[in-house]
């Protein structure tokens, strides 16, 4: 399965950027999918993860209620519509596939490259 992440670019804070991340086959229906990022000088962090038909989500505490993480298993595409965004959300946003929930990075197998998120104050 290979990743391709996009939607990523320079915001002002307060901004709303919507990230997508379509998967090269129809198997990654039956995987999960998640985002992280990676901060400037910091480690990659999870972000949010979501189940395989999309009735379950969970979040980082610093993006709950402003990021919501959605899937459309047709389009083997996976969304992260970010809102009221905050200098501290600028990151390389990365989107990954596994086969289980959680915010642990041993538990996807299949990572996209990237795209740059950049929000100035």
């Amino acid at each position: 399965v290979q990743l391709q992440a996009s939607g990523g670019g320079l915001v002002q804070a307060g901004g709303s950027l919507r990230l997508s991340c379509i998967a090269s086959a129809w198997t990654s229906r039956s995987y999960i999918r998640g985002w992280f990022r990676q901060a400037p000088g910091k480690e990659r962090e999870f972000v949010a993860d979501i189940n395989l038909d999309g009735t379950t989500t969970d979040y980082a505490n610093s993006v709950k209620g402003r990021f919501t993480i959605s899937r459309d298993n047709g389009k083997n595409t996976v969304y992260l519509q970010m809102d009221s965004l905050k200098p501290e959300d600028t990151a390389v946003y990365y989107c990954a596939a596994g086969r289980y929930l959680g915010s642990d990075q041993q538990n996807y197998d299949y990572w996209g490259r990237g795209t740059l998120v950049t929000v100035s104050s």
